[in-house]
């Protein structure tokens, strides 16, 4: 009798190839022409992609759940190969259809074989790869940095790169709350690299332009669009997730968000925002100007407490999932529970100690190995990939965003390989970086 092979065999043994294109016009016609209207999507084209018929990438500043809709629709009649987390691959919701549109997985800011395959195998055949090179869709509105190794990966293909340029997207699907807002969204196609770009500029001259290019703030954008936005009266549902900090009174993890507004349970500072994603402060109310810049702030300070501290840590109570090699998860969970204890973050890097299985159970890992956090569904847990294994946290209190925050500003004083923007340069002035790699 032949094995079983497990979820992860199954996506090495795959083929990659184009997708096929009745699929591709399928989804389209469903997902955009139908389901889409809803979003008031507005497509532009200053280079179309499908005038172009060779092999392609097409990335994205990637803002929200449903990205891949617009890109898709902007690059269509193109067919593309959507690159998308390998933890999606073990959802029901999703198995399938990837197989079907031909999906290529990639495990989140870790090194894989299997997803430089998939790349290889599609551009070979002449085909469009799209992926979005920060890794995730925004956290707090704003966007993270390129994965480090992105345009090292185009130099090594040498194919012309074209950028959708997505807008609204995630004041349209917040990671703080689930809801859909209709609002306006848009997207516009251009070509980015041409292959005598690739061929031609440095790999940090490269980086250097995917970053400027991808410097988003959606509630500056939105303040100048004055786009209305139906939010269902929960504009500020679970805002605290990433404004954990009272501007006011200094005090974390007292910040509420419900229904239009949020206000410090500690000292009563607060705001209500309108359906435009504008802050109107509290009478003597200190609050900033958007969220964006909110969550900042807490990073200022942040650079500033670890490097005070040396025995700085923080911690939080958890439960910890992880996938499993043959049982697909369903319920719109990402992974299966199997253990509680406590995670920890410090100058070594982020602990967990407590269970796995019924089993004690431990982890450790340094900042050489882990740079950021996914939130690959909402602020309410995060996920990372530890020697190529995923696991999920799900601490018990809204710590998600502080965590985030900690890891990128630890592993930069310590390691710095995932550097913050050069226009953040500022934020680090008189301080060390990478103190780990001087020694």
């Amino acid at each position: 009798m032949a094995k079983k092979l497990t979820i992860a065999e199954k996506l090495r043994k795959r083929k990659y190839r184009p997708a096929p294109k009745f699929i591709a016009g399928l989804y389209k016609f469903i997902m955009f022409d139908i389901i889409g209207r809803k979003y008031h999507p507005h497509i532009k084209h200053i280079d179309k992609v499908s005038d172009y018929k060779g092999p392609c990438f097409v990335i994205f500043n990637h803002l929200s759940r449903i990205d891949h809709m617009y890109v898709s629709a902007s690059c269509y009649p193109r067919v593309t190969n959507m690159m998308a987390g390998c933890s999606e691959f073990y959802r029901t919701k999703f198995s399938f259809i990837f197989w079907l549109d031909k999906v290529i997985p990639k495990k989140n800011y870790s090194p894989d074989r299997v997803a430089i395959h998939g790349v290889s195998e599609v551009l070979k055949r002449g085909g469009c790869v799209t992926f979005a090179p920060e890794g995730l869709a925004s956290d707090y509105g704003c966007n993270k940095p390129v994965v480090p190794g992105t345009s090292k990966m185009f130099k090594h293909f040498k194919v012309p790169v074209f950028f959708c340029h997505l807008e609204g997207q995630y004041l349209q699907n917040t990671k703080v709350c689930l809801d859909e807002r209709y609002g306006e969204t848009y997207a516009t196609t251009s070509l980015l690299f041409s292959k005598e770009d690739v061929e031609r500029l440095s790999v940090e001259e490269m980086d250097d332009i995917l970053n400027e290019k991808f410097r988003r703030n959606e509630y500056a954008w939105n303040r100048e669009k004055k786009i209305k936005w139906e939010t269902h009266g929960r504009i500020c549902h679970r805002l605290e997730d990433f404004c954990f900090k009272c501007p006011k009174c200094g005090k974390e993890f007292t910040m509420l968000g419900e229904g239009n507004k949020i206000e410090c349970t500690a000292c009563g500072n607060g705001a209500t925002m309108d359906d435009y994603y504008v802050f109107h402060p509290y009478e003597n109310a200190v609050i900033p100007e958007d969220p964006c810049v909110w969550v900042e702030n807490e990073r200022l300070d942040i650079i500033k407490e670890i490097r005070a501290n040396p025995d700085y840590f923080f911690e939080d109570e958890c439960q910890i999932g992880n996938l499993d090699e043959y049982k697909l998860v369903g319920k719109n969970k990402t992974s299966f529970i199997v253990g509680e204890g406590k995670i920890r973050i410090d100058h070594k890097g982020m602990h967990y100690v407590g269970t796995r299985n019924g089993e004690p159970y431990e982890f450790h890992v340094d900042y050489n190995n882990l740079y950021t956090l996914i939130t690959e569904v909402d602020s309410s847990y995060f996920n990372f990939y530890l020697k190529g294994e995923y696991f999920d946290v799900f601490p018990k209190h809204k710590t998600v965003g502080k965590f985030s925050l900690l890891v990128e500003e630890m592993h930069r004083y310590h390691v710095n390989f995932y550097k913050n923007f050069k226009w953040n340069e500022w934020m680090y002035e008189g301080l060390e970086l990478g103190i780990d790699l001087k020694k």
